[in-house]
């Protein structure tokens, strides 16, 4: 089941005994959690009949114990245990999952990993609940969920500035979100979002970031890329190397298979490129300027650049003058 769903099953009344939150993204763990812990009782009733469990500090024979009590004055009572996986003894909930009572919801949040699906006791929870897997969003996916989401919050954004939160912020969705909420409070519903909202209102400057440098290194722009690189040395913060690299190893490996195509027209690429115009003519003049030898070179580079990042063969050298001398091999390599 998705969020979705579990959510709408639950506003229409219609609970599994137990839930089970398992996975890499963490977002939309929270997301149902936070609503199972707001909305499902009233205020009245959860003074009464919901219980808050964090796994560092959990005992298992307390949880069944307040899952086994009979609700105050109410339906049903919510027991939620958070944060499961620093949890021990986690699995001799399972004498409780065995038999659960009707009367009592128990979700549990099981962040960052998974159970062994063929295990007995993840098996167990399939049988008698509800478990949730939360998968990553993939890059490539992470525009359309955007919109998406914004979308629905009364919002349309055009490709640039969509493209400035993917770059700067990356797979982030609780960060996303948030930098999102800062829009809502400032703009009214229908708005269309463009760069100038994300450089006033989210910090992030239309002129100076990461997807202008790789408009610049596309084009061989030298004098452009010195001014973004001398921007990103002044803030350190605002655009840190460990978010430029990845971002431009990213550009350039989806650029390499490009050079095989038999169609390199704008059309062919629309699709590659998640159908971004800005991107696409990016990776026309990318293509124009650059062989794919080269293209293998600079990949090579990025990677010795982010191996000098973490302090390996850094000789010392900054971030600032990490990315200088990486901007210049870029731009001459033959």
């Amino acid at each position: 089941m998705s969020t979705i769903s579990i959510i709408s099953e639950w506003k229409k009344n219609i609970f599994k005994p137990v839930y089970w939150l398992e996975g890499e993204e963490e977002y939309f763990i929270d997301e149902i959690m936070e609503y199972a812990e707001k909305k499902i009782l009233s205020e009245a009733d959860a003074s009464f009949n919901q219980t808050i469990f964090y796994g560092k500090d959990a005992n298992w024979a307390d949880i069944i114990n307040s899952c086994r009590r009979y609700p105050m004055f109410a339906e049903r009572q919510v027991v939620l245990l958070k944060e499961a996986q620093q949890m021990k003894d986690v699995e001799k909930l399972e004498s409780y999952i065995e038999n659960p009572l009707s009367s009592t919801i128990l979700v549990v949040s099981y962040k960052g990993k998974t159970l062994d699906g063929r295990g007995k006791f993840s098996k167990l929870i399939k049988k008698k609940g509800e478990v949730f897997l939360s998968k990553k969003i993939y890059d490539n996916q992470l525009p359309g969920w955007i919109n998406g989401y914004l979308q629905t919050n009364g919002f349309k954004i055009t490709p640039k500035a969509l493209h400035l939160l993917v770059e700067h912020i990356g797979n982030d969705l609780s960060r996303i979100v948030n930098e999102i909420e800062k829009l809502s409070l400032n703009l009214g519903k229908g708005k269309n979002i463009t760069e100038d909202e994300i450089e006033k209102y989210i910090g992030i400057s239309k002129e100076y970031n990461i997807f202008e440098l790789q408009r610049a290194f596309s084009k061989k722009d030298n004098a452009k890329a010195i001014r973004i690189l001398q921007y990103f040395e002044a803030n350190p913060k605002a655009v840190p190397i460990q978010l430029i690299l990845p971002s431009l190893y990213s550009y350039f490996v989806k650029i390499l298979p490009v050079y095989q195509m038999a169609d390199k027209s704008e059309r062919a690429l629309k699709p590659l490129f998640s159908f971004n115009p800005n991107l696409v003519d990016q990776a026309l003049d990318t293509l124009k300027n650059y062989s794919f030898s080269q293209i293998e070179q600079i990949i090579i580079l990025l990677h010795h650049s982010n191996l000098k990042s973490i302090g390996i063969d850094s000789a010392g050298l900054s971030p600032g003058s990490i990315m200088k001398e990486l901007s210049y091999k870029i731009m001459n390599c033959k």
